[in-house]
């Protein structure tokens, strides 16, 4: 039988409601999962919400064609399957997965779209999985060596992941830059050298001293233009710096006069939705996920969510990461039980 579903839909800038929409059974090939919880993305989610985001030339996202409104928006989805369709494999019944989803209270899909979750995880960590695949590209595309000096700009969720990551390398030095106490507490929990803070008048001085050469490997994860000259400032001769972070439509002016012209700098585009190419013949999706799924088992990002709205506050939880980010970190969305 049909039923309906509850989706979140971004409405105007700074605005979003839920609309209910009916949604048919699934179809032969596919199965229909109740949603248990979504992860509100800090970064992308931000810009849609504030009418930030230009349009995307990746077919592969689903603001491609840029953000018109109405626009359902998100891509951390955890639910159980409980529905199958007739030439759905009975192994899919009240299996817990992931989706690359927007927030919902239930949808149909493809099996071959939803990624089955690890038993050793719980649906709360599972969505910290596109975050941790962020991570993962990030830690591959940077390929830090062993004994380097290693700067991160930005600790929100993405920039701790990675931190997480990096602090498992034989590093010299890893130091890690946030605004936020809350974010440098988090940071210097996993054991890194020094999380400094982004707003104090000394930085530029502190990281002199921390990093009296430069770092040889900068990742800026802050989502602040800005800070790609702390990043330019701040790396060595000859070093990269990997730009995580999508800005959306703000713009920075960068120093690129001066010793950038002679520092053989490498700036590095890192994005996940694609491969670094260099690694394409020997590496795919499905194993990079795999490596996801190990790095958020050993990681335990769950103690990271500091706040849970029922999806019918969702409108709440915007407004709060919106004007108070200081006190957030990971926001989840919980979906009650679907009752028709």
């Amino acid at each position: 039988m049909a039923c309906t579903a509850s989706t979140l839909l971004f409405t105007a800038p700074r605005q979003v409601e839920l609309r209910e929409t009916p949604l048919s059974p699934p179809g032969p090939g596919q199965v229909q999962v109740e949603t248990l919880c979504s992860a509100i993305s800090p970064g992308s989610e931000m810009l849609v919400y504030r009418g930030q985001c230009p349009p995307i030339a990746d077919e592969h996202d689903s603001l491609s064609s840029g953000l018109v409104y109405p626009a359902a928006y998100g891509y951390a989805c955890v639910g159980r399957v409980t529905t199958l369709g007739r030439q759905v494999n009975r192994e899919w019944k009240n299996r817990l997965v992931f989706a690359f989803q927007p927030h919902t209270s239930r949808f149909n899909a493809a099996p071959q779209a939803l990624l089955p979750i690890p038993g050793n995880l719980s649906a709360e960590s599972a969505a910290f999985l596109p975050n941790m695949e962020t991570a993962v590209n990030l830690a591959q595309d940077a390929a830090p060596l062993l004994g380097e000096r290693v700067l991160v700009l930005g600790q929100g969720v993405v920039g701790l992941l990675l931190t997480a990551l990096l602090r498992e390398f034989p590093l010299e030095t890893l130091l890690t830059v946030e605004a936020w106490p809350a974010r440098r507490a988090a940071s210097l929990a996993l054991g890194v050298s020094a999380s400094l803070d982004a707003t104090s008048p000394g930085l530029e001085a502190a990281l002199r001293t921390w990093l009296p050469s430069g770092a040889d490997l900068t990742c800026e994860v802050s989502g602040a233009p800005q800070a790609l000259n702390t990043a330019l400032h701040h790396t060595t001769f000859s070093g990269r710096i990997v730009i995580g972070s999508w800005y959306g439509e703000k713009r920075a002016e960068l120093d690129l006069g001066g010793s950038f012209h002679r520092s053989r700098i490498r700036l590095i585009a890192s994005q996940v939705s694609t491969l670094n190419p260099e690694l394409s013949a020997r590496w795919d999706k499905s194993r990079r996920f795999g490596v996801a799924w190990n790095a958020i088992a050993r990681v335990q990002p769950e103690k990271w969510i500091t706040h849970r709205f029922p999806l019918s506050q969702a409108a709440e939880a915007y407004r709060l990461l919106d004007q108070h980010p200081n006190d957030c970190l990971q926001i989840l969305l919980e979906h009650p039980p679907c009752t028709d």
